[in-house]
């Protein structure tokens, strides 16, 4: 059985305490690997290298970290079939899936390595100030914030991990990275490609363990500058009341409304919703969780919708033809498969799917559901959709706009007014026209509203959220 130790300030370390737990698949339960738990000696430790390792990454000219950067990307690529085999024994996403993912590792730690080599300060006007001649010259200059904690949640173990990993470290900031409690694997084989590539001692430590008690010591220990956290609502707010005074990025719940209006393609918006609806089993932050259906075409959008759902083959994440794997563990499938029939008892329809198979549940289309139903307006993270009727576009916008999130939305219509209208009434962080939410490029700003949390991601705009802009004011002595 293969073992994997802790890793602090680039080492492989075993824990203070000794001990490991099991790592197992989600489909069939098999044991994958061991990991180490972390204790609150180990926090210690990996604090007391981020600090001093960080010291020597601060002052690691941006072109020496831009070619360690590259040298990850490349060890990111040479091992892409390996990564995807173990995201999906330890997630229990498909093999497609989770091939897809591992394929993009390179990319964004590529894009990371430019982009914080492009720290761009800016002059400043003083002397449009009053009182001010041009005997001062102002500029600012951006630095890296320090240490940084990174916690990242199962669902993607690699991409996640990269999107706080690859940005803190291309600013020049240390990183303690916490993985999600069941995907350590993943983000144990990213860090060593950064390792491989020649980071320096100290900078990138990873802690397993406990989320509660690693969490809880490195959030709130006043050597950490920023918190990056993708994960619930709830725990979000425990973070943001434990923190102290430092910057937080939270990527936190959704539930995602899709709107489909009477001028759409009927059957384009059907086929984008049973991928949007269902990918990853449904346990996406962006997944297309509510379906908000003009009246007038309800009828024939569940009848273009429903035979493409129920197409979806899932189950076995090794097999060739298996779309959708498994959820992340049983408990999580029990809490989705009560959440459909509940929803059903409350006076919605299940219209198709919904089995339930261990880990697996068929996708489902419920319908007719209250939108203001607790299987509406909370987070489901599962492969389920919620289909409401709407009378016109100004009563879709309002039930998109219903929910305490505001993550992701998408919006299906071929009226460039009602276009308009949507992108800019609905409260969002990101609106999709004529697609689901459940579509994200590595570069662009990524973040919600409301309870869906602060911050932004993607990988410029979290490089910014990890770096401080420093102002610089040269004082010369006045000429006439």
């Amino acid at each position: 059985m293969e073992r994997k130790n802790l890793i602090i300030g680039g080492r492989d370390v075993p824990s203070k305490s000794g001990a490991f737990e099991e790592v197992r698949s989600p489909f069939d339960n098999r044991v994958v690997a061991e990991v180490a738990t972390a204790d609150l000696n180990d926090v210690n430790l990996a604090l007391d290298a981020a600090v001093s390792g960080f010291e020597v990454w601060r002052r690691t000219p941006a072109h020496e970290r831009f070619a360690i950067m590259l040298k990850a990307a490349a060890l990111a690529d040479e091992r892409q079939e390996a990564m995807a085999q173990i995201i999906s024994a330890e997630n229990g996403k498909s093999l497609i899936e989770a091939r897809g993912e591992a394929s993009r590792s390179g990319e964004i730690i590529r894009l990371a390595a430019y982009e914080g080599s492009q720290l761009y300060g800016e002059t400043l006007p003083l002397d449009a100030n009053k009182g001010t001649g041009f005997d001062k010259v102002g500029f600012t200059i951006k630095q890296p914030v320090g240490v940084v904690v990174a916690i990242t949640p199962f669902n993607y173990p690699a991409l996640l991990v990269l999107h706080k990993l690859a940005p803190a470290l291309a600013a020049g900031n240390s990183v303690v990275l916490k993985p999600a409690r069941a995907t350590p694997l993943t983000a144990i084989a990213l860090a060593q490609c950064f390792i491989d590539a020649g980071l320096p001692e100290g900078v990138l430590s990873v802690l397993t363990g406990s989320g509660g008690l690693l969490g809880d010591a490195l959030v709130s220990d006043a050597r950490v500058r920023k918190v990056s956290f993708t994960g619930s609502t709830k725990t979000g707010e425990h973070i943001s009341r434990t923190a102290g005074v430092k910057k937080l990025s939270l990527e936190l719940g959704a539930s995602g409304p899709v709107v489909v209006l009477k001028d759409a393609d009927i059957e384009y918006a059907a086929n984008a919703i049973s991928l949007g609806g269902y990918i990853n089993a449904g346990q996406v932050c962006i997944s297309a969780q509510r379906i908000i259906v003009e009246e007038s075409i309800m009828g024939d959008f569940l009848a273009a919708l429903q035979p493409k759902v129920e197409a979806i083959k899932v189950g076995d994440p090794l097999a060739a033809d298996t779309k959708v794997g498994t959820l992340i563990s049983k408990a999580e499938a029990d809490r989705v498969s009560a959440a459909i029939s509940q929803a059903v008892k409350d006076g919605a329809k299940l219209l198709t799917g919904g089995e339930q198979d261990g880990t697996v549940i068929q996708p489902a289309i419920v319908t007719n559901v209250d939108p203001y139903s607790a299987f509406a307006q909370d987070e489901l993270f599962g492969p389920a959709v919620a289909v409401s009727s709407a009378r016109d576009i100004n009563h879709a916008i309002q039930l998109a706009n219903s929910t305490i999130y505001g993550l992701g939305a998408g919006v299906f219509t071929h009226n460039m007014n009602s276009a308009i209208q949507a992108m800019r009434e609905i409260e969002s962080g990101v609106v999709h026209i004529n697609w689901t939410q459940l579509w994200r490029a590595d570069l662009m700003p990524y973040g919600g509203v409301k309870s869906s949390g602060i911050g932004k991601e993607g990988l410029r705009s979290a490089i910014a959220e990890m770096t401080e802009v420093k102002t610089v004011i040269m004082h010369g002595q006045a000429w006439n």
